[in-house]
């Protein structure tokens, strides 16, 4: 196992949770990777219009660590200075809902751009369901069409990536076979509540607050089949 305390804070990080519930476990692993004891935090809600709903369900599962905790919306007044605001923490933490209305928004406001700057500056970016995958070249999304589909994404991690692998029926086959079938890269799995940490582009470890839970590597092979391997998991829960 390799403890986010002892992971080099000033390497760019992200942590890609696959949805569902957001366990205190996975957020008090990313905030370490700061190195801080009370690190700035970030949360960005852009995918669920900036619902209370989704804004209160972040926060209680934060208020329970040490970190201080700040929002950025869209959807009534935005800052005039984006770019200051999210340079000026340390942890920028994306919750789910719509990939492809967040990403518009982003791209109309310059957000993409700011948070490749906040990556390549050391600042951790991290999210679960729509806020963790966002970070890859292509992702699976359910968010306008009548099935998954893919969508283009923020490309700073290379390749694609199927959220809530084994918390939603019919995710794992049609990964599968637009791995197949289409030109989707090869990518990643996640299940529910499990986190991938990426330092640097490469995959440092797989992990989760559920003993089940776990996260594949997923490309096509030669013969025009799908090979699906399990990642090392390291468990973080409390039992």
């Amino acid at each position: 196992m390799t403890d986010s305390k002892h992971v080099s804070s000033d390497k760019r990080h992200i942590v890609a949770i696959g949805g569902g519930i957001l366990a205190p476990e996975v957020l008090k692993y990313t905030f370490a990777l700061t190195g801080k004891p009370v690190p700035k935090v970030l949360v960005i809600t852009t995918a669920t219009g900036d619902s209370t709903e989704s804004l209160v369900r972040m926060f209680s599962k934060m208020a329970i660590l040490p970190c201080e905790v700040r929002t950025l919306g869209f959807f009534a007044r935005t800052p005039p200075n984006l770019e200051e605001l999210i340079l000026s923490h340390d942890v920028v933490f994306v919750g789910g809902g719509n990939t492809k209305s967040m990403l518009a928004v982003w791209r109309e406001y310059g957000v993409d751009k700011i948070l490749r700057e906040a990556w390549q500056r050391g600042i951790v970016l991290a999210g679960s369901s729509a806020g963790g995958i966002c970070w890859f070249d292509v992702c699976i999304t359910d968010s306008w069409d009548v099935e998954y589909t893919t969508l283009p994404a923020l490309g700073f991690l290379k390749g694609s990536c199927c959220p809530h692998y084994d918390g939603e029926v019919g995710r794992r086959p049609l990964y599968h076979r637009l791995i197949r079938e289409t030109p989707l890269p090869a990518g990643w799995a996640i299940d529910e509540g499990v986190g991938m940490h990426f330092v640097d582009q490469k995959l440092l470890q797989v992990v989760t607050p559920k003993k089940n839970g776990a996260a594949y590597g997923v490309w096509r092979t030669a013969d025009g089949g799908v090979t699906e391997v399990k990642m090392r998991t390291v468990f973080i829960g409390d039992q």
